[in-house]
């Protein structure tokens, strides 16, 4: 009787054993992924700080690469999806981050990466952040041109845009490199004029400054060394990010159609290649689904229903491959 309880004992024993080595493997394989997928995440630099760091991390979050809470407090952080790393650096040193391989990809303005002169590619334009690096002076100065400032002092932290900037104007200049607001350097009687960032022009107003000229246009762009020849990891994610830019421009439309009306509407409907038209069982009707860009959605929509399409639908789309 007792040898009977033994081996009844052992073998949940041993049972019980099994199947906690099982769960063990299972659990090792999983991490085994996860640390694989870390071995060489595609890492992806964005600024921690400034007026792009919200949209950036926005974009990103649309693209599949959102962060949890609380992520402000590290300098790196997972996404997720577990091979993309977000790196946060200053956005003036995103450029050279990537220049040294230390990120596949960044996010900051173009300014940031011309004035770095590190040599990396801008490879998307993100439709934020755009502004213009100009030339300004106090009004009461009477300058009426980049010309009248010859001789003067510039203030700015773009030093290497200024400075070919007015090399190729021909216009000699003393550039005084500052960290901080160039806006008050004039009246603080520290240059005469300065180069910085114009958004709306209302800080330079405030400080009594007047543009000048523009010398270029400015705008968040995703950076890399050389955009055609990415890893195959982080061309995906590239892909990922140019798939959310696209979907934003693009809504999803659905719509019932008689079959009698059926190529009086599709004749007005844009799409991607060609809209997608499946026959709805027992009803005489048509099924069709098309993307249509933002701008004509409403034109597009009217025109349909004027040619006999029903049950319009619009949806909002996540992302949008090409």
């Amino acid at each position: 009787m007792q040898v009977a309880v033994w081996r009844v004992y052992l073998s949940r024993v041993y049972r019980l054993a099994v199947s906690r080595l099982a769960l063990a493997s299972l659990e090792a394989v999983g991490w085994l992924a996860w640390l694989v997928a870390f071995t060489e995440p595609v890492r992806i630099a964005v600024p921690s700080k400034g007026r792009l760091r919200e949209p950036a991390l926005s974009l990103l979050a649309r693209a599949g690469f959102s962060v949890s809470m609380g992520s402000d407090r590290f300098l790196m952080a997972p996404t997720s999806t577990p091979w993309v790393h977000l790196v946060f650096v200053r956005p003036e040193d995103v450029p050279w981050i990537v220049a040294t391989g230390a990120a596949d990809l960044g996010v900051t303005g173009l300014d940031y990466a011309i004035e770095s002169g590190a040599g990396v590619e801008p490879c998307l334009r993100l439709g934020f952040g755009r502004a213009r690096l100009s030339v300004a002076a106090p009004g009461e100065a009477g300058y009426r041109g980049v010309e009248d400032l010859d001789g003067a002092r510039v203030a700015t932290k773009y030093v290497r845009i200024a400075s070919e900037f007015f090399a190729s104007r021909g216009v000699r200049v003393e550039i005084v490199p500052i960290h901080g607001a160039a806006e008050v350097m004039p009246r603080l009687g520290a240059a005469d004029a300065i180069v910085d960032v114009v958004s709306t022009g209302t800080t330079l107003r405030v400080h009594g400054l007047v543009e000048l000229e523009t010398v270029m246009e400015s705008e968040a762009v995703m950076m890399a060394r050389r955009c055609s020849q990415l890893r195959q990891e982080a061309g995906d994610a590239l892909a990922s990010v140019e798939a959310a830019l696209n979907a934003a421009r693009y809504r999803m439309v659905m719509m019932n159609v008689p079959e009698d009306r059926l190529g009086s509407v599709l004749a007005v409907l844009p799409s991607m290649a060609a809209p997608a038209v499946t026959r709805l069982h027992g009803t005489g009707m048509w099924e069709v689904i098309t993307a249509v860009p933002v701008e004509d959605l409403a034109r597009v929509i009217a025109e349909a229903r004027r040619r006999g399409a029903k049950d319009v639908a619009v949806m909002e789309v996540e992302r949008l491959y090409p």
